[in-house]
């Protein structure tokens, strides 16, 4: 275990435990006083009372801290201030130098979690309002799975319902070869606007479309082959936006509205059967408690329509039974939009109280904000409509490309390509999962391609520097080395920074808040920066060099590691 947030935490619970009596949280948390401090003297003094820095003085007493501190304190009303030994930082170092997983272990408790994002609708091109969710939800995949965990991907795609009515007349209308062809060209805007177009201006085409649905619902043979090359179109176009994106979705993993057709009647009996359904206007509504709308009165999710349809709330309690019921998930992550916060927060409820969502399974809503333009208002085109998502990844790119040839002119033309992809769509990534996911953001380019300031970019050179050090070199990682050297003041803060990395992952992986992750890659880079100005590697000597070297390896596999977790490329020169 090279984490030492956890070692400190192990070597201090017990001894607080047997001073108080009672187990406590050591509180450990880093330090400008020293290199971590416990805060739980405070908070325990107030559940046991006693002098505050007496107790604290008989933890430090009672603890193990000789191998692993070189200054142990006490200091102000009760603050425990914990300074690393140089010789126990060379000793972590060296445990994470020779692990594959730098010293991080698999969780020690897996799940099962389903994880629901990026969701587009067949029919209609994925714009920049599922950037979020995509990426988010593809790094909440990445690390969880890295931790041990099982994680079952649920793109749950719209299509069904009444606009398919509308698409396949339209698909008949000009000819299911022709359509086929129009779709995989991936002009699936173009062919939606056409069949709304009719829908809004022919009473005829309406009645024919509103037709289709009935025998779409009711599973007519032609009609529901003619729905599946529209949905089936869909999903190659989706595959080849989720391929740009480098995103781990799978065909695999597309489970539509559809899927669950033939659960809701079975929701809708079960809800009935417990006693959650009221009738409101001749639908069969759930009312979950607490929740009311604008004018006071109680808010309800739609079950059955009162035409016999069923509600899309009708859909979201289906999927969330199956998987809590048939996939058997303990943790639920819904990747969306903060606007659906309530709708989300009403479903679960109502999967409490029909008694699905039961300890220990839970169900979170990973929230987040929009993607806004140099306007502060909804990122769109000059023309007002959505940026189509593959527009704006191409255009990453070819900025991307841009800078590249200025940067690095000797790289050879397919390494160019494949470093302008993974810095493009690297910092498209990177601009959002580093910002607060609960906060909006403003999409800018020159920003988040620069090669200074918190950017992919600059953690992605960062890494490529320290591989140009073994290649120009011809120098080699050490191996099986017992301890590093610890001296100098820059390699204690780059040493402290690369032995942090097990505790931020831990927590982001409770929390799924990226920004943390990249807030710490960028110290670690930038304390790398500082190492390599004030520590000479290749011209040290001796156990100094071997040391350095295992510190730049170190520094460069974290970073290697900490992208791919965030679902970023790190290329070996740029």
């Amino acid at each position: 275990m090279a984490n030492l947030e956890e070692l400190l935490h192990q070597r201090l619970a017990p001894s607080f435990e047997s001073v108080a009596g009672i187990p406590v949280d050591p509180a450990i948390r880093r330090s400008q006083r020293a290199h971590f401090q416990s805060d739980a003297v405070l908070a325990l003094v107030s559940k046991i009372g006693g002098n505050p820095q007496d107790i604290a003085a008989q933890v430090v007493k009672a603890a193990q801290l000789d191998d692993l501190c070189s200054s142990v304190e006490v200091s102000g009303p009760g603050f425990i201030n914990l300074t690393i030994a140089d010789t126990a930082l060379g000793r972590l170092l060296a445990v994470s130098c020779s692990d594959e997983r730098i010293g991080v272990p698999q969780t020690g408790v897996p799940e099962k979690i389903t994880v629901d994002y990026s969701a587009p609708n067949a029919a209609k091109e994925m714009h920049v309002g599922h950037l979020r969710s995509t990426i988010i939800g593809d790094a909440a995949v990445r690390l969880l799975e890295w931790l041990g965990h099982t994680v079952i991907r649920q793109n749950h795609i719209g299509e069904w319902g009444t606009p398919f009515g509308m698409l396949v007349e339209h698909l008949l209308d000009i000819g299911e070869s022709e359509a086929a062809h129009e779709l995989s060209v991936g002009d699936l805007n173009g062919f939606y606007q056409a069949a709304r177009r009719k829908f809004d201006a022919d009473e005829q085409f309406k009645d024919r479309a509103r037709r289709r649905v009935v025998l779409l619902q009711s599973g007519d043979e032609t009609t529901l082959r003619l729905w599946h090359t529209l949905v089936d179109e869909s999903k190659k176009y989706f595959m080849i936006v989720y391929g740009m994106l480098g995103v781990r979705l799978t065909e695999d993993d597309f489970f539509g509205e559809s899927y669950y057709n033939d659960h809701l009647q079975s929701v809708v009996d079960e809800l009935d059967e417990l006693g959650l359904l009221r009738e409101s206007d001749g639908a069969q509504c759930v009312f979950p408690e607490g929740y009311k709308n604008r004018h006071g009165d109680p808010l309800p999710i739609i079950v059955k329509k009162g035409d016999g349809g069923f509600g899309y709330g009708a859909t979201d309690l289906a999927t969330i039974r199956h998987r809590l019921r048939n996939l058997k998930a303990i943790r639920l992550l819904y990747v969306v939009g903060l606007p659906q916060s309530q709708h989300l927060e009403m479903i679960h409820t109502v999967a409490r109280d029909a008694g699905w969502l039961v300890s220990p399974a839970r169900a979170e809503h990973v929230g987040h904000g929009s993607i806004l333009g140099d306007d502060g208002k909804m990122l769109r085109t000059r023309a007002g409509a959505s940026v189509k998502l593959v527009d704006l990844l191409e255009e990453a790119v070819s900025r991307a490309a841009a800078v590249i040839a200025v940067k690095n002119p000797r790289l050879d033309e397919e390494t160019r390509a494949d470093v302008a992809r993974a810095v493009g769509i690297g910092a498209v990534k990177y601009a959002d999962l580093s910002t607060d996911r609960l906060k909006d953001y403003v999409f800018d380019y020159d920003r988040m391609l620069a090669f200074e300031g918190n950017t992919a970019p600059y953690l992605q050179y960062a890494r490529a520097r320290i591989c140009s050090i073994f290649r120009r070199s011809g120098a080699e990682p050490p191996q099986d080395i017992a301890a590093l050297v610890i001296t100098e003041p820059a390699e204690r803060a780059l040493a402290l920074e690369l032995l942090a990395f097990g505790s931020v992952v831990t927590a982001v992986a409770e929390t799924l808040e990226f920004h943390r992750l990249a807030t710490y890659l960028y110290s670690l880079a930038s304390a790398f920066t500082t190492f390599y100005e004030k520590c000479p590697v290749l011209r040290s000597e001796g156990e100094t060099q071997q040391s350095r070297l295992g510190l730049c390896d170190l520094t460069a596999r974290t970073l290697e590691l900490g992208l791919g977790l965030l679902g970023i490329e790190s290329p070996d020169q740029m």
